[in-house]
């Protein structure tokens, strides 16, 4: 990655400008949320929504013309960050892209970040930044500065690195996301579950849990709690778990794979539709309405808005309210951030106003109307600031819920070849449905010659 925009940032910082947080209420889609609202952060420090959100100084005034990509249902809240940035920078264009956060990413993956049709500031989960770096797509900011401007972290680091390429920062935690725990208190208490105890996999009796567990986005979360690393890198060499013979991975990990076989041995007897990637979600959401047979399932905090139609009592907790043999199911650190497109690099007027207007759209103090448009949930912004929000009831339980199951979470492994596993150990969870294996032992069996055969591919 180019190097120059660090250098010129850096010797920008020198000086500050008057903060871009407005003394009047910020209206959006999702209300009006007073911008002299104060944020405490996890800490207990209280930030007041006034602190300077401006790092740059030397372009004190940007005269330039930025686009920013938004997805549609973004808009309204983006459009209050446009007029707000207008009153203080009169002579700037900020002009928004309606444009699917993955629909740009493919563009620039199909043709690069030079196409006039991305946009200079635009949104990237995670797991797609590896890609992004490949194509030179963003440009370094001054990351940890604007994080300190903005106000609220109590370990920047946490959520920033995340979004590194090296000692860069290509761009700024926009959200925090990971699985968390779904629960029908309603079959809960029908099929006679405890939810104020936490809910042990191995203690199950039907599928009062159902989880795609072959799908190893959800089998990371078994896997993660006790340390089964389906596919490490430690320079430039690759290591699994998943090779090792089974006497050599240990009662823990032994464990998870007992109940992960357990679990399919009881689908195949009783709902084999459970257990096969055409049917086993639309299974998991009938089962989960009342009166199901289904008490619990895990999926992210973006699943809210469609469970809770199915189930009006709908309840939320933390991933590690389940456990497995004792250990708390853990996911991954998820989250998204906003970056500045490579072709600005040097123009020190449009870095300005970018990173500008980033911290306009993440002003802590507009988190509510934040949530509100676009789901998401600011990494620097508490449970106990949500709480006091007039957000739904389910929604804050969601937000709660997710910021304690990102705590826990493992960081996520971003390097290319890791994509290979989720096809490999599909392929073998599957698998067990046409051999049958008649212990956790000979189901291993098929995953570990399934990991042995990706190794090969990855030169290992």
């Amino acid at each position: 990655m180019k190097k120059i925009a660090t250098l010129l940032l850096t010797s920008m910082l020198a000086m500050t400008v008057a903060s871009c947080t407005p003394a009047t209420p910020t209206t959006t889609a999702g209300g009006t949320t007073p911008a002299t609202t104060p944020s405490t952060t996890a800490a207990g420090t209280t930030t007041p929504a006034t602190t300077p959100t401006t790092t740059t100084g030397s372009v004190t005034d940007p005269k330039a013309t930025i686009t920013v990509q938004a997805e549609a249902g973004w808009k309204p809240y983006y459009e209050q960050a446009v007029a707000n940035m207008k009153t203080k920078f009169p002579d700037s264009t900020v002009t928004l892209v309606e444009v699917g956060a993955m629909d740009n990413l493919t563009i620039i993956d199909t043709t690069d970040a030079m196409n006039e049709a991305v946009p200079d500031v635009f949104a990237v989960p995670a797991d797609r930044l590896p890609s992004m770096i490949n194509k030179q797509a963003f440009t370094p900011i001054p990351a940890a500065d604007m994080a300190a401007a903005i106000g609220g972290y109590d370990n920047f680091e946490t959520y920033g690195s995340i979004l590194k390429d090296g000692d860069d920062y290509l761009a700024f935690p926009m959200n925090i996301e990971t699985l968390i725990t779904f629960v029908n208190p309603k079959n809960a208490q029908d099929l006679g579950i405890d939810l104020t105890k936490p809910f042990e996999v191995k203690d199950q009796k039907g599928n009062e849990l159902a989880v795609e567990a072959y799908n190893a986005w959800f089998g990371v979360a078994f896997a993660n709690a006790v340390g089964l690393d389906l596919l490490g890198k430690d320079g430039t060499t690759f290591t699994s778990d998943m090779i090792k013979d089974w006497a050599d991975l240990g009662a823990e990990k032994q464990g998870v794979i007992t109940e992960l076989y357990n679990y399919w041995k009881r689908v195949y007897d009783n709902s084999p539709e459970l257990w096969d990637t055409q049917t086993a979600g639309g299974k998991i959401n009938e089962m989960f309405k009342d009166g199901g047979k289904v008490a619990m399932r895990i999926d992210g905090p973006w699943a809210t808005p469609n469970l809770v139609k199915d189930v009006p009592g709908l309840d939320v907790l933390p991933l590690s309210h389940i456990t497995v043999n004792g250990a708390p199911l853990k996911h991954w650190q998820g989250l998204w951030g906003l970056g500045i497109n490579s072709r600005n690099e040097g123009d020190a007027a449009k870095m300005t106003l970018a990173q500008e207007f980033i911290q306009e759209l993440l002003n802590p103090a507009n988190a509510e109307a934040f949530f509100k448009a676009t789901g998401k949930i600011m990494p620097n912004v508490p449970a106990a600031t949500y709480e006091a929000t007039g957000l739904a009831d389910i929604e804050k339980k969601t937000i709660s819920a997710t910021i304690e199951s990102f705590k826990t979470a493992e960081n996520r492994p971003l390097f290319a070849e890791w994509g290979q596993v989720w096809n490999t150990w599909q392929d073998a969870m599957i698998s067990w449905n046409s051999s049958k294996p008649a212990n956790a032992e000979a189901a291993y069996k098929a995953l570990q010659d399934s990991f042995k055969a990706m190794m090969g591919n990855i030169g290992q």
